[in-house]
């Protein structure tokens, strides 16, 4: 450096300095990470929520995991470069949704957890889908902690840890696992009778002190499995993120990385924005407290970049960021071709490598074609859970077909996937249903069929538990959870009448909120139902199993189910 420079930088510096003396703004905090200097920390969360046994990449080369890893490696490295750290956390539901992945306990994916480096996850209400040994074993192959303050043996132990502090680049993180309350009906009733599970929303106010108290921690972060519903407007489901928030005091509380609801938290106005994959994406904040969630199985990695300085956590830079999705365009004779949305991701060799013999396995039997449909089936959660679906009255059917029963329910979070148009195979079935369910005869009187059916369909549309029915026609009153039935399996409906109604044994045990009944165990399981009936008709004709106007709800804002507005 020459003594004319150095002599320039010099002046410089004093001329600053007695402009600062000169100043009423020398005590002014910083504004930004640049102001803060070296007193600004900066930090990476990413996040991924409700995997649902989605290790392997579907048809069209979409998501898999180790395309995520590729993807996350790439963050970190960049992260790095910027002088800051990573924290990746999940938001539950590992398990549960296609059957490479069901067949052998969520295995893959949990050794691709491992793999790609995940620091906790929240434990969703679908690691209960299997007995309590199954996750038992699932939590000892995970390298990082499982955590849910608000789940408690009869002991009155938790189960899992409440919560775990990550010291990420001299920040401490404390991050509290919280699920759904839900899950007391969500759950297999067979293998949690012995849990409990406590409002959130008081439970973390005891962790959050219990953080306090012992000064373990700069910021604290949630990962739940809960849900987002905007405005807190969650309808029949149990209260998630949004009402977590506003619950607690302001500053309580850094950031929620959530899941359970299976949509992008990407708000405009305080409602959902109308998001695609690649789009801008502004995450829900209230209360102060940022919210995120992440679509569903690994469709996106999100990525929010934290900056933290004056003792205040700034969101710097937010995305999600597509995993080799696809969308369709057209051409200008009309053709339509599938194109990446962004840059495409190469897979991670060797985790690809380790996890191709896991989606090899038993592959033969689960492509046996067993029948064939002329139509879509639909199965689609935006749609079953809102109307009656040719897919959910199938199932329904096919139960009440298969003891000859006069009606047929089947909640519709049960139903897992469509079928598409063509062959039919036994993966297909257990993609559709694969939570080994069985089929439950109930035998009761007219009056208490009606009683039964107005507490199931009055439950609220857009919830798993929204009934799909068949052997029946009624009208429904929202208002009154009542139903007049007019006719029962073909035959004018008699109250003193004596019927038979099928219900899978998860909701016959109370799940979904359903009334629990006294009911004979059939033993056939579900899937293996749905695989007999498909096979016994060989060919399908979708539009027989079209609604046929035998349900109509009354006082409901839908036409479809019931829907009432909470005041």
């Amino acid at each position: 450096m020459t003594n004319k420079l150095l002599k320039g930088l010099v002046a410089t510096a004093v001329l600053a300095a007695l402009a600062g003396c000169n100043s009423s703004d020398d005590d002014k905090a910083p504004t930004t990470c640049a102001e803060a200097g070296t007193a600004c920390t900066k930090f990476t969360v990413l996040h991924t929520n409700d995997n649902h046994g989605r290790f392997w990449e579907n048809k069209d080369g979409e998501y898999g995991m180790a395309a995520r890893k590729t993807l996350i490696e790439k963050i970190r490295a960049e992260v790095a470069a910027n002088g800051g750290e990573t924290l990746l956390l999940s938001g539950g539901d590992i398990n549960t949704g296609v059957p490479e992945s069901d067949l052998q306990d969520a295995l893959p994916d949990f050794l691709g957890m491992n793999d790609i480096g995940y620091d906790a996850m929240a434990v969703g209400n679908h690691e209960f889908d299997n007995p309590l040994a199954v996750l038992d074993s699932q939590r000892s192959i995970a390298n990082f902690p499982m955590l849910a303050a608000n789940i408690y043996k009869e002991d009155g132990t938790r189960y899992f840890e409440a919560y775990k502090v990550f010291d990420v680049n001299g920040i401490k993180i404390a991050v509290i696992g919280l699920t759904t309350e839900d899950t007391a009906k969500l759950g297999n009733p067979e293998f949690i009778s012995g849990l409990k599970f406590t409002d959130p929303k008081e439970e973390i106010v005891k962790v959050i002190k219990e953080i306090k108290d012992a000064k373990a921690a700069d910021l604290i972060f949630a990962t739940t499995h809960m849900g987002h519903y905007a405005n807190g407007e969650h309808g029949s489901n149990a209260p998630g993120d949004v009402a977590l928030a506003k619950a607690l005091e302001q500053g309580q509380l850094q950031a929620v990385i959530g899941g359970h609801s299976q949509n992008p938290v990407c708000m405009e106005g305080g409602e959902y924005a109308d998001f695609a994959p690649g789009d801008e994406c502004t995450p829900d904040q209230q209360n102060g407290t940022y919210i995120m969630q992440a679509h569903e199985w690994g469709k996106y990695v999100g990525r929010a970049d934290f900056e933290y300085f004056n003792g205040e956590l700034h969101l710097a830079n937010y995305k999600l960021v597509p995993v080799n999705l696809v969308k369709k365009v057209k051409d200008e004779q009309g053709n339509e071709t599938k194109v990446l949305v962004g840059e495409a991701i190469e897979a991670d060799a060797a985790l690809k490598e380790m996890l191709s013999y896991y989606q090899e396995r038993g592959q033969g039997q689960l492509d046996e074609v067993i029948a064939s449909t002329d139509g879509l089936l639909d199965g689609e959660r935006a749609n079953v859970r809102f109307m009656q679906t040719n897919l959910g009255r199938l199932i329904a059917d096919a139960q009440r077909t298969k003891v000859a029963a006069d009606v047929g329910v089947m909640n519709s979070g049960g139903v897992r996937a469509s079928i598409a148009a063509g062959d039919i195979s036994y993966r297909d079935v257990l993609t559709v249903q694969p939570f080994g369910n069985m089929v439950t005869l109930s035998t009761m009187t007219g009056e208490e069929l009606s009683a039964y059916l107005g507490e199931v369909a009055s439950l609220q549309i857009g919830a798993g538990a929204y009934a799909q029915i068949t052997g029946v026609k009624m009208t429904v009153d929202c208002a009154a959870k009542t139903v007049a039935i007019s006719e029962v399996n073909g035959k004018e409906y008699s109250a003193t009448g004596s019927y038979t109604m099928t219900v899978p044994s998860y909701n016959a045990a109370g799940g979904d909120g359903y009334p629990k009944l006294n009911p004979v165990q059939t033993g056939y399981v579900d899937a293996e139902v749905l695989y007999t009936f498909f096979k016994d008709a060989g060919t399908i004709v979708a539009a027989d199993y079209n609604p046929v106007g035998d349900i109509v709800y009354e006082n409901s804002e839908s036409v479809e189910g019931c829907k009432i507005t909470a005041q």
